[in-house]
């Protein structure tokens, strides 16, 4: 009964630890995954207020009060496109 106790015991510690190990592994593995590269600095067009932001591979996006998408280039953050919305 003795030897039991210390198994159960051992097993159960070792869960643990494996458990802490996992969620170590995962938050410094995919913490780097979701950061994003964002620009420091974005020009918007006089009297633009920006409201929404997205990115994509080599480029990002802002959506401004105006009705408009400025496509800017994730590079040298020049703005490459103007998409007006209507709706």
């Amino acid at each position: 009964m003795k030897y039991l106790r210390i198994l159960v015991t051992v097993l159960t510690v070792t869960m643990i630890l494996g458990f802490i190990v996992i969620v170590v592994l995962f938050v410094t593995k995919f913490s780097d995954a979701f950061s994003a590269d964002l620009p420091d600095v974005i020009t918007l067009p006089d009297g633009s207020v920006a409201t929404a932001f997205t990115q994509g591979k080599g480029w990002y996006a802002v959506v401004t009060d105006g009705n408009k998408i400025l496509i800017y280039n994730q590079k040298t953050g020049d703005l490459s496109q103007t998409i007006a919305i209507e709706h």
